[in-house]
Protein backbone atom coordinates (compact mmCIF):
# COMPACT_ATOMS: atom_id res chain seq x y z
CA UNK A 1 0.00 0.00 0.00
CA UNK A 2 1.06 3.48 -0.81
CA UNK A 3 1.13 5.41 2.38
CA UNK A 4 1.82 8.51 0.88
CA UNK A 5 -1.92 7.86 -0.39
CA UNK A 6 -3.41 6.44 2.66
CA UNK A 7 -1.53 9.96 4.79
CA UNK A 8 -3.63 12.01 1.99
CA UNK A 9 -6.51 10.27 2.45
CA UNK A 10 -6.83 10.24 5.84
CA UNK A 11 -6.04 14.05 6.28
CA UNK A 12 -9.39 14.86 4.34
CA UNK A 13 -11.48 11.91 5.60
CA UNK A 14 -14.40 13.16 8.46
CA UNK A 15 -17.24 10.63 10.24
CA UNK A 16 -20.63 11.96 10.52
CA UNK A 17 -22.55 9.41 12.75
CA UNK A 18 -20.63 6.78 11.46
CA UNK A 19 -21.12 7.72 7.59
CA UNK A 20 -17.12 8.22 6.54
CA UNK A 21 -16.79 11.35 4.23
CA UNK A 22 -13.60 12.59 2.00
CA UNK A 23 -13.88 16.36 2.18
CA UNK A 24 -11.34 17.84 -0.10
CA UNK A 25 -12.49 20.64 -2.18
CA UNK A 26 -13.27 24.44 -0.85
CA UNK A 27 -16.42 24.54 -1.97
CA UNK A 28 -17.39 21.45 0.30
CA UNK A 29 -14.97 22.55 3.40
CA UNK A 30 -16.78 26.07 3.20
CA UNK A 31 -20.40 24.10 3.05
CA UNK A 32 -19.28 22.04 6.16
CA UNK A 33 -18.14 25.28 7.66
CA UNK A 34 -21.65 27.06 7.07
CA UNK A 35 -23.52 23.84 8.19
CA UNK A 36 -21.34 23.81 11.44
CA UNK A 37 -22.76 27.41 12.02
CA UNK A 38 -25.91 26.56 11.35
CA UNK A 39 -26.09 23.02 13.67
CA UNK A 40 -25.98 25.58 16.71
CA UNK A 41 -29.29 27.30 15.77
CA UNK A 42 -32.48 24.83 16.43
CA UNK A 43 -33.27 25.99 12.30
CA UNK A 44 -34.85 23.81 9.99
CA UNK A 45 -32.87 23.13 7.01
CA UNK A 46 -33.61 22.48 3.39
CA UNK A 47 -30.59 20.65 1.64
CA UNK A 48 -30.70 20.53 -2.15
CA UNK A 49 -28.91 19.16 -4.73
CA UNK A 50 -28.36 16.33 -7.14
CA UNK A 51 -29.07 12.98 -6.72
CA UNK A 52 -25.65 11.15 -5.18
CA UNK A 53 -23.87 14.45 -4.20
CA UNK A 54 -23.77 14.43 -0.34
CA UNK A 55 -26.82 15.60 1.27
CA UNK A 56 -27.16 13.17 3.59
CA UNK A 57 -23.12 13.76 4.59
CA UNK A 58 -24.11 17.84 4.99
CA UNK A 59 -27.47 16.90 7.30
CA UNK A 60 -25.16 14.63 9.31
CA UNK A 61 -22.88 16.88 9.77
CA UNK A 62 -25.51 19.66 11.08
CA UNK A 63 -26.65 16.85 13.64
CA UNK A 64 -23.11 16.17 14.58
CA UNK A 65 -22.11 19.60 15.01
CA UNK A 66 -25.27 20.73 16.82
CA UNK A 67 -26.35 20.50 20.63
CA UNK A 68 -28.53 17.98 19.65
CA UNK A 69 -25.74 15.39 18.89
CA UNK A 70 -26.02 13.34 21.92
CA UNK A 71 -29.58 12.58 21.22
CA UNK A 72 -31.60 10.48 18.57
CA UNK A 73 -30.86 10.70 14.93
CA UNK A 74 -33.61 9.40 12.97
CA UNK A 75 -33.52 9.08 9.31
CA UNK A 76 -36.32 8.53 6.66
CA UNK A 77 -36.27 7.80 2.71
CA UNK A 78 -39.81 9.38 1.87
CA UNK A 79 -39.63 8.12 -1.49
CA UNK A 80 -39.05 4.56 -0.67
CA UNK A 81 -42.32 3.93 1.37
CA UNK A 82 -45.52 3.95 -0.70
CA UNK A 83 -47.83 6.57 0.60
CA UNK A 84 -50.10 4.19 2.60
CA UNK A 85 -47.41 3.93 5.15
CA UNK A 86 -45.33 6.71 5.29
CA UNK A 87 -48.35 8.26 8.18
CA UNK A 88 -47.65 5.12 10.37
CA UNK A 89 -44.08 5.33 9.98
CA UNK A 90 -43.87 8.84 11.05
CA UNK A 91 -46.61 9.15 13.71
CA UNK A 92 -46.79 5.40 14.89
CA UNK A 93 -50.11 3.41 15.33
CA UNK A 94 -51.97 1.98 18.02
CA UNK A 95 -52.83 -1.49 18.04
CA UNK A 96 -55.88 -2.29 16.12
CA UNK A 97 -55.47 0.45 14.03
CA UNK A 98 -55.42 -1.15 11.31
CA UNK A 99 -55.23 -4.79 9.18
CA UNK A 100 -52.15 -6.14 10.89
CA UNK A 101 -51.42 -3.91 13.90
CA UNK A 102 -50.99 -5.86 16.21
CA UNK A 103 -49.09 -4.16 19.01
CA UNK A 104 -48.79 -0.25 19.36
CA UNK A 105 -46.05 1.45 17.50
CA UNK A 106 -43.67 4.28 18.14
CA UNK A 107 -43.49 6.16 15.40
CA UNK A 108 -40.50 8.47 14.00
CA UNK A 109 -41.23 11.54 15.32
CA UNK A 110 -41.13 9.86 18.71
CA UNK A 111 -38.07 8.30 18.26
CA UNK A 112 -36.41 11.34 17.52
CA UNK A 113 -37.81 13.19 20.83
CA UNK A 114 -35.26 16.34 21.66
CA UNK A 115 -32.71 15.13 18.43
CA UNK A 116 -32.75 14.99 15.05
CA UNK A 117 -35.35 13.64 12.07
CA UNK A 118 -33.93 13.53 8.78
CA UNK A 119 -36.68 13.24 5.66
CA UNK A 120 -34.64 12.22 2.62
CA UNK A 121 -36.37 12.89 -1.04
CA UNK A 122 -38.93 15.36 0.93
CA UNK A 123 -40.12 16.27 -2.36
CA UNK A 124 -41.92 12.82 -3.17
CA UNK A 125 -44.21 13.26 -0.14
CA UNK A 126 -47.81 13.45 -1.04
CA UNK A 127 -50.35 16.13 -0.54
CA UNK A 128 -52.01 14.45 2.67
CA UNK A 129 -48.56 14.10 4.56
CA UNK A 130 -47.44 17.95 3.73
CA UNK A 131 -50.39 19.14 5.45
CA UNK A 132 -49.60 16.99 8.46
CA UNK A 133 -45.87 17.50 8.39
CA UNK A 134 -46.71 21.12 8.30
CA UNK A 135 -48.95 20.31 11.43
CA UNK A 136 -45.93 18.62 13.25
CA UNK A 137 -43.60 21.32 12.39
CA UNK A 138 -45.83 24.12 14.08
CA UNK A 139 -45.20 22.45 17.34
CA UNK A 140 -48.83 20.91 17.16
CA UNK A 141 -49.39 17.86 19.14
CA UNK A 142 -50.39 15.14 16.79
CA UNK A 143 -52.26 11.10 16.88
CA UNK A 144 -50.82 8.26 16.74
CA UNK A 145 -52.80 6.07 13.83
CA UNK A 146 -55.75 4.90 15.99
CA UNK A 147 -55.06 7.25 19.00
CA UNK A 148 -56.90 8.96 21.18
CA UNK A 149 -53.96 10.72 22.95
CA UNK A 150 -52.10 13.60 22.12
CA UNK A 151 -48.14 13.66 21.35
CA UNK A 152 -46.16 16.42 21.68
CA UNK A 153 -42.34 16.13 20.39
CA UNK A 154 -39.44 18.58 20.20
CA UNK A 155 -37.57 17.18 17.12
CA UNK A 156 -35.38 19.73 14.23
CA UNK A 157 -36.40 18.27 11.32
CA UNK A 158 -33.56 18.53 8.26
CA UNK A 159 -34.87 17.72 4.87
CA UNK A 160 -33.15 17.18 1.25
CA UNK A 161 -34.54 16.81 -2.33
CA UNK A 162 -32.47 16.62 -5.72
CA UNK A 163 -35.86 18.14 -7.03
CA UNK A 164 -36.96 21.68 -7.37
CA UNK A 165 -39.31 22.22 -4.60
CA UNK A 166 -39.87 25.95 -5.93
CA UNK A 167 -40.88 24.74 -9.15
CA UNK A 168 -43.14 21.90 -7.38
CA UNK A 169 -44.72 24.68 -5.63
CA UNK A 170 -46.04 26.93 -8.64
CA UNK A 171 -47.20 23.89 -10.30
CA UNK A 172 -49.63 23.14 -7.31
CA UNK A 173 -47.42 20.02 -6.33
CA UNK A 174 -45.78 20.90 -3.71
CA UNK A 175 -47.49 22.96 -0.47
CA UNK A 176 -45.98 26.47 -0.01
CA UNK A 177 -46.67 26.99 3.19
CA UNK A 178 -44.58 23.39 3.97
CA UNK A 179 -41.80 24.75 1.57
CA UNK A 180 -40.92 28.07 3.18
CA UNK A 181 -41.89 26.23 6.80
CA UNK A 182 -38.93 23.50 5.79
CA UNK A 183 -36.61 26.54 4.61
CA UNK A 184 -35.66 28.19 7.25
CA UNK A 185 -32.52 27.54 5.86
CA UNK A 186 -31.16 26.25 2.67
CA UNK A 187 -28.06 24.71 1.49
CA UNK A 188 -26.95 23.22 -1.59
CA UNK A 189 -24.46 20.58 -2.27
CA UNK A 190 -22.92 20.91 -5.64
CA UNK A 191 -22.21 18.31 -7.93
CA UNK A 192 -19.20 16.23 -8.13
CA UNK A 193 -18.32 17.80 -11.52
CA UNK A 194 -18.07 21.00 -10.01
CA UNK A 195 -15.61 20.00 -6.79
CA UNK A 196 -13.18 18.05 -8.82
CA UNK A 197 -10.91 18.35 -6.27
CA UNK A 198 -12.46 15.41 -4.83
CA UNK A 199 -12.63 13.17 -6.81
CA UNK A 200 -8.81 11.72 -6.77
CA UNK A 201 -9.23 11.57 -3.05
CA UNK A 202 -12.54 9.98 -2.32
CA UNK A 203 -11.86 7.38 -5.73
CA UNK A 204 -8.54 6.40 -3.42
CA UNK A 205 -10.54 6.47 -0.33
CA UNK A 206 -13.44 3.93 -1.92
CA UNK A 207 -10.53 1.64 -4.00
CA UNK A 208 -8.30 1.25 -0.34
CA UNK A 209 -11.96 0.39 1.33
CA UNK A 210 -12.27 -2.54 -0.96
CA UNK A 211 -8.31 -3.19 -1.27
CA UNK A 212 -5.41 -1.68 0.57
CA UNK A 213 -3.17 -2.52 -2.08
CA UNK A 214 -4.83 -1.11 -5.02
CA UNK A 215 -3.58 2.74 -6.59
CA UNK A 216 -4.27 4.62 -9.83
CA UNK A 217 -2.12 5.41 -12.62
CA UNK A 218 -2.03 8.63 -14.04
CA UNK A 219 -3.53 8.01 -17.11
CA UNK A 220 -6.78 6.59 -14.62
CA UNK A 221 -6.41 9.42 -12.56
CA UNK A 222 -6.94 12.06 -15.88
CA UNK A 223 -9.84 10.23 -17.26
CA UNK A 224 -11.72 10.00 -13.77
CA UNK A 225 -11.15 14.20 -13.91
CA UNK A 226 -12.13 14.32 -17.44
CA UNK A 227 -15.36 12.73 -16.28
CA UNK A 228 -18.61 14.79 -15.78
CA UNK A 229 -20.15 12.48 -12.84
CA UNK A 230 -23.90 12.43 -13.75
CA UNK A 231 -24.44 10.13 -10.87
CA UNK A 232 -21.97 12.13 -8.18
CA UNK A 233 -20.51 10.50 -5.45
CA UNK A 234 -22.83 7.64 -5.12
CA UNK A 235 -21.56 6.69 -8.96
CA UNK A 236 -17.87 6.59 -8.28
CA UNK A 237 -18.16 4.95 -5.27
CA UNK A 238 -19.86 2.45 -7.17
CA UNK A 239 -17.60 2.36 -10.10
CA UNK A 240 -14.91 2.16 -7.77
CA UNK A 241 -15.88 -0.84 -5.88
CA UNK A 242 -16.64 -3.07 -9.10
CA UNK A 243 -13.18 -1.59 -10.50
CA UNK A 244 -11.50 -3.38 -7.17
CA UNK A 245 -13.55 -6.53 -7.31
CA UNK A 246 -12.62 -6.92 -11.17
CA UNK A 247 -8.72 -5.93 -11.23
CA UNK A 248 -6.17 -7.91 -11.97
CA UNK A 249 -3.43 -5.95 -10.68
CA UNK A 250 -2.50 -3.49 -8.19
CA UNK A 251 -2.49 -0.50 -10.61
CA UNK A 252 -5.84 0.62 -11.87
CA UNK A 253 -4.83 2.12 -14.99
CA UNK A 254 -7.97 3.69 -17.59
CA UNK A 255 -8.64 1.00 -19.44
CA UNK A 256 -9.77 -0.47 -16.16
CA UNK A 257 -12.35 1.99 -15.30
CA UNK A 258 -15.60 1.46 -16.65
CA UNK A 259 -16.74 4.41 -18.12
CA UNK A 260 -18.61 4.53 -21.40
CA UNK A 261 -16.71 6.68 -23.69
CA UNK A 262 -16.75 7.62 -27.50
CA UNK A 263 -14.81 8.71 -30.43
CA UNK A 264 -14.88 12.74 -30.25
CA UNK A 265 -15.82 14.45 -33.41
CA UNK A 266 -13.24 16.72 -33.45
CA UNK A 267 -10.17 14.65 -33.69
CA UNK A 268 -11.23 11.19 -33.16
CA UNK A 269 -10.21 10.41 -29.71
CA UNK A 270 -11.75 9.30 -26.95
CA UNK A 271 -14.13 11.65 -25.16
CA UNK A 272 -16.62 11.37 -21.97
CA UNK A 273 -20.47 10.19 -22.97
CA UNK A 274 -22.38 11.75 -20.89
CA UNK A 275 -25.09 9.33 -19.94
CA UNK A 276 -28.50 9.58 -19.19
CA UNK A 277 -28.60 9.30 -15.31
CA UNK A 278 -31.62 7.31 -15.37
CA UNK A 279 -29.69 4.53 -17.57
CA UNK A 280 -27.02 4.90 -15.37
CA UNK A 281 -28.71 4.34 -12.60
CA UNK A 282 -30.26 1.17 -14.10
CA UNK A 283 -26.59 0.21 -15.56
CA UNK A 284 -25.30 0.11 -12.02
CA UNK A 285 -27.85 -1.73 -10.27
CA UNK A 286 -27.83 -4.61 -13.04
CA UNK A 287 -23.77 -4.35 -12.62
CA UNK A 288 -24.37 -4.74 -8.71
CA UNK A 289 -26.61 -7.86 -8.94
CA UNK A 290 -24.55 -9.49 -11.47
CA UNK A 291 -21.50 -9.11 -8.95
CA UNK A 292 -23.60 -10.53 -6.08
CA UNK A 293 -24.67 -13.63 -8.39
CA UNK A 294 -28.37 -11.45 -8.00
CA UNK A 295 -28.05 -11.66 -4.15
CA UNK A 296 -30.55 -8.84 -3.50
CA UNK A 297 -29.26 -8.10 -0.03
CA UNK A 298 -25.92 -8.33 -1.27
CA UNK A 299 -26.14 -5.96 -4.16
CA UNK A 300 -28.25 -3.01 -1.97
CA UNK A 301 -25.47 -3.42 0.46
CA UNK A 302 -23.11 -2.81 -2.30
CA UNK A 303 -25.08 -0.03 -3.84
CA UNK A 304 -25.45 1.74 -0.55
CA UNK A 305 -29.37 1.47 -0.44
CA UNK A 306 -32.03 -0.59 1.09
CA UNK A 307 -33.34 -3.95 -0.01
CA UNK A 308 -36.76 -2.15 -0.15
CA UNK A 309 -35.43 0.75 -2.43
CA UNK A 310 -33.72 -1.96 -4.84
CA UNK A 311 -36.60 -3.99 -5.17
CA UNK A 312 -38.75 -0.65 -5.97
CA UNK A 313 -36.30 -0.14 -8.36
CA UNK A 314 -36.28 -3.37 -10.03
CA UNK A 315 -40.26 -3.38 -10.01
CA UNK A 316 -40.32 0.15 -11.78
CA UNK A 317 -37.79 -1.31 -14.67
CA UNK A 318 -39.96 -4.29 -14.94
CA UNK A 319 -37.90 -6.84 -13.93
CA UNK A 320 -39.78 -8.12 -10.53
CA UNK A 321 -38.47 -11.61 -11.05
CA UNK A 322 -34.90 -10.74 -11.21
Amino acid sequence: MDYGIAAESGRHLQNFLGLQAVISSPRMKDLLALAQRIAQTQATVLITGESGAGKEVVARAIHHYSLRATKPWVDINCGALPDNLIESELFGYEKGAFSGADSSKQGLFELADRGTLFLDEIGELDPRMQVKLLRVLDRVPYYRLGGHKKISVDVRVLAATNRDLAALVREGRFRGDLYHRLCQVKLCVPPLRERREDVIPMARFFLAQQDPKLGLADDAVERLLEYTWPGNVRELRNMMISTAIMATGSVIRAADLQIETAPSAADGGPAILPLNLDELERATILRALETTGRHHEKAANLLGISSRTLSRKLKSYGMVGV
